[in-house]
């Protein structure tokens, strides 16, 4: 069955569950976004309700309800989060033929979709769902649906094929797609091959793509010298991660804090922490500056290790230096105090991540609650569940179970 009929046959169900914009009147958009507003939604407020909804909604139906009255667009990020979710919903329950529905019964009601940005993005979302057969038979009958075909659907089909982790399929899609619709792969074409080498453990293949970058004029940058930077220190191979940094000398691409982040990262992950502060130290020397990156990579890599002191050294200098820590560092670092039981530090730095809306899962929270009041500071736990209560609503009453069950 072709694209164009699977679409009609699915359409069906999908018009019958969402009505087209033409005949559904922005109220009933609202009524299903916000069922409590009065006034219709904008469409800024259209996403984000959707989206909000989307991420516990589990009814496959009522799912597509959601998307059609929301009108996503990949054009809007959120709305890319929203369609991501969606699918991530679908999936999970093994709803596979609603996820059909919804990619392939948006191209079929919504004109203003029946693109190659839409098709690029159906195309990720499909392997997302673990269904990477129907991202293939997206990109091979573009055509007929009067899509263009170009580098930017090749390129999504290679992403398409990382997500799905299927690194066989990625090289086939690589030797025969180009040639078969004549399209020019371009530097993102080959920095997803390298990717796909890389982490298929066969770093050593992506000299041969820069090989043909350069065959092709296309001057590799030091993102692609990154990945292979990467998948060499991931493959345990440093010595290889030395040749990769002279090509990157002899041709001109400057070797920056970007660069020094992956190798820094790579080395953490590897439990290499001190090896990965050691480059720290020389970026310094030599008058580079590191960035919040840089000590976000380094802070969580000695967390892993079970080395907090030095961890929380890093936070400190990286703070007087004028490096703003993320969301990330601050929940990273609060995790592995409440898991080594620094309870005190990790209130702190809860408070100060709170200040600037960033309230950690509840998981962490809670293992930081208990703490306080295994440290003997129930008043404390009890501030703080109060300030979760207030700036994080969606769990007021999981809290109001922990709440309950502290010592009076």
């Amino acid at each position: 069955m072709t694209l164009l009929s699977r679409i009609r046959s699915s359409a069906s169900l999908f018009r019958h569950l969402n009505p087209s914009p033409q005949i559904r009147s922005l109220s009933s958009a609202s009524s299903i976004l916000s069922p409590d507003s009065k006034t219709p939604l904008t469409s800024k407020q259209k996403s984000k309700a959707a989206l909000s909804l989307l991420k516990t909604e589990k009814d496959p139906d009522r799912i597509l309800e959601i998307c059609r009255a929301a009108s996503l667009t990949p054009d809007c990020h959120i709305d890319r989060i929203a369609f991501s979710a969606a699918v991530e919903n679908l999936a999970e329950k093994k709803h596979f033929a609603a996820v059909t529905n919804l990619l392939d019964g948006f191209i079929e009601t919504r004109p203003d979709l029946r693109s190659e940005r839409f098709a690029a993005h159906a195309i990720v979302l499909y392997a997302q769902a673990n269904m990477l057969d129907h991202s293939l038979r997206i990109f091979n009958e573009l055509e007929k649906l009067e899509i263009p075909r170009t580098v930017k659907s090749l390129n999504a089909l290679l992403f398409a094929c990382l997500v799905a982790k299927d690194y066989k399929e990625a090289k086939r899609v690589y030797m025969e797609m180009p040639k078969m619709y004549k399209i020019e792969p371009d530097l993102e074409t080959y920095n997803r091959m390298i990717k796909v080498f890389c982490e298929s453990g066969s770093a050593s293949s992506s000299y041969s793509i820069i090989a043909e970058m350069e065959r092709k004029r296309i001057k590799p940058t030091s993102s692609s010298f990154g990945l292979m930077i990467a998948g060499f220190y991931h493959e345990g191979k440093n010595e290889e991660v030395g040749k990769v940094l002279a090509m990157m000398k002899e041709r001109g691409v400057s070797v920056g804090v970007s660069t020094h982040n992956i190798r820094i990262q790579s080395l953490c992950k590897r439990k290499k922490s001190a090896e990965a502060k050691a480059l720290l130290d020389g970026m310094l020397s030599s008058g580079m500056k590191p960035n919040s990156v840089t000590y976000g990579h380094l802070i969580h890599g000695f967390c892993s290790e079970g080395d907090l002191d030095e961890a929380k050294k890093l936070f400190k200098v990286m703070v007087n230096r004028g490096c703003k820590p993320d969301s990330e560092c601050y929940f990273t670092l609060i995790y592995y105090l409440c898991k080594g039981g620094d309870f005190e530090t990790g209130l702190s730095l809860c408070k100060e991540s709170m200040e600037k809306n960033w309230v950690p899962s509840f998981g962490i929270m809670k293992s930081l609650v208990n703490g306080l009041v295994k440290d003997s500071k129930v008043e404390e736990a009890k501030k703080l569940i109060a300030q979760v209560k207030e700036k994080f609503t969606r769990n007021v009453e999981l809290w109001n179970e922990v709440e309950a069950a502290l010592p009076q």
